[in-house]
């Protein structure tokens, strides 16, 4: 086994899924390390769907403005290292082993002296910001895990933060209202901060509002100091103008689809404005912009694995993110017929989801991924049946049958060509990185 394998079996010993809400122990192993999270400015993103776009987003514009960058973003497709990038590209191996030879005995010594273990999420986040001081960086871009005030990221008290759209999702969590989720998420908010703050319902607002008042925070809020005033379709993404805090930034063409990822793009540029000093009369330049938002990539946002037919594979996963995925499809592809392959989590809403789905799926294909969280494709089979009707719906409980049978399906319409017909993939973080294992070469 290599080193690296190694590292990666002692990280995945900690329990992959496991939640632990005390940010006392990863204080403290910070505090051993040197504080390393101090030794560069941060920018800190939560919000239920678009984070880890938007940070990804910030991510390139910063380096179109010359500077290098750490991004921390979770969960991972295909390797741990994706979490942790160093201007745009995931940590090596070598460095990633290095870094938690650092940190790993430090972590063994407090497991010892507490009642419970760091868990992977605190020391993915632990290797990051260690990584980014070690580098160094000149900024973090660091995507919460769950929730805000009590994820293991909060010990940044970064001076921007960002909350992008608040859906109800993770409610076994954060509370089972758009107002408790937003109050978790709120907690980024530290005193003196500016928040960037996506368009929210009134219910989610009035929590934030409160937070910027208690910690004298600066709000920037959508619909009001910035904005997409205009979007049209264009080749592989789509052409915008945005309303930023330092003005207006015409013909910003952005490799993503879909109004959600319009959304996520104002809201990343006014990150950047307010962290590099624009405002009022003071724009960036406008070229440094589009350069930034052209080299975006978002990996299993309505990422294209295939043609004829297209296969195309969404993170979606709860009925807000699924909504959107819907709109951008109905939008930008216009398909004729599209099947659906969906794995998804026992623990997300699985109604609200299949009905966010069906209008666009002209039949649905059940199977499951390989979390031992997901659903068996059974029981979603039948949830599926309730909302699709039982001719729109087939079960294949392993992932490549289900592609198999999706294009199958898709195809059989001999007189719709190639362009007309399409198959998603979609349900989780988890059945993307599957297919993706599957489907891309």
């Amino acid at each position: 086994m290599s080193e690296y394998a190694e590292v990666e079996a002692e990280l995945d010993a900690r329990g992959f899924t496991r939640y632990v809400f005390d940010l006392s122990r990863i204080v403290e192993l910070l505090d051993v390390l040197g504080s390393p999270q101090r030794a560069y400015p941060s920018i800190h993103i939560t919000g239920t769907n678009g984070k880890t776009s938007t940070a990804r987003m910030i991510d390139s514009l910063l380096q179109a403005h010359g500077l290098h960058t750490g991004r921390y973003t979770s969960p991972h497709l295909e390797t741990v290292r994706e979490r942790i990038s160093l201007d745009g590209e995931p940590i090596d191996e070598e460095r990633f082993v290095a870094v938690y030879r650092e940190v790993g005995p430090v972590a063994e010594l407090l497991d010892a002296r507490n009642d419970e273990s760091l868990s992977y999420f605190d020391m993915t986040t632990a290797l990051a910001f260690a990584a980014f001081a070690d580098a160094p960086v000149d900024v973090a871009v660091i995507e919460v895990g769950l929730g805000g005030e009590e994820d293991s990221t909060n010990v940044i008290q970064a001076g921007i933060a960002v909350i992008t759209p608040i859906g109800l999702d993770h409610t076994e969590w954060l509370g089972d209202t758009l107002q408790d989720i937003a109050l978790a998420k709120s907690g980024i908010v530290h005193p003196g901060a500016t928040l960037i703050c996506a368009a929210q319902p009134p219910e989610a607002m009035e929590p934030i509002l409160d937070r910027c008042a208690e910690m004298g925070a600066t709000l920037a809020r959508e619909g009001s100091e910035f904005g997409v005033l205009g979007r049209s379709m264009a080749v592989g993404g789509q052409v915008l103008t945005l309303q930023g805090l330092g003005g207006e930034y015409e013909d910003i063409f952005v490799p993503l689809h879909g109004p959600h990822q319009a959304q996520n793009a104002a809201v990343a540029l006014a990150a950047v404005e307010a962290f590099l000093g624009a405002g009022p009369n003071k724009q960036l330049d406008v070229e440094l912009v589009r350069e930034g938002f052209a080299g975006t990539s978002s990996p299993g946002r309505l990422e294209k694995v295939r043609t004829a037919p297209t296969i195309l594979v969404d993170a979606a996963h709860n009925p807000h993110g699924m909504a959107a995925t819907a709109k951008a499809l109905t939008e930008e592809f216009a398909f004729e017929r599209l099947v659906a392959v969906v794995a998804i989590l026992g623990d997300k809403d699985v109604h609200g989801v299949l009905e966010q789905l069906e209008p666009v799926a002209v039949h649905i294909v059940c199977t499951r991924n390989s979390s031992p969280r997901a659903m068996p494709a059974e029981e979603l089979g039948e949830i599926a049946i309730e909302i699709f009707g039982p001719d729109r719906v087939t079960v294949e409980p392993e992932l490549p049958d289900a592609i198999g049978a999706a294009v199958g399906l898709a195809e059989s319409d001999v007189e719709l060509n190639y362009s007309g017909i399409g198959v998603l993939i979609t349900g989780s973080v988890v059945t993307v990185a599957d297919a993706r294992k599957l489907l891309r070469r």
